[in-house]
């Protein structure tokens, strides 16, 4: 069931990216975007903690 599942989930995504390969370049830069975002946040937390 997990190996259909699996499956099903890359045919649709590959689907999405032939489909709309704009669309889905705008949401892996957003994705990526949000990602990063919030990996400088939290080192900005990090560094608050423990001044110099």
């Amino acid at each position: 069931m997990k190996r259909i599942l699996i499956i099903a989930g890359v045919a649709l995504l590959l689907f999405v990216v032939i489909s709309q390969p704009k669309d889905s370049a705008v949401g892996v830069n957003n994705l990526l975007g949000g990602l990063r975002y919030g990996a400088e946040q939290l080192i900005a937390f990090v560094r608050n903690l423990f001044p110099r």
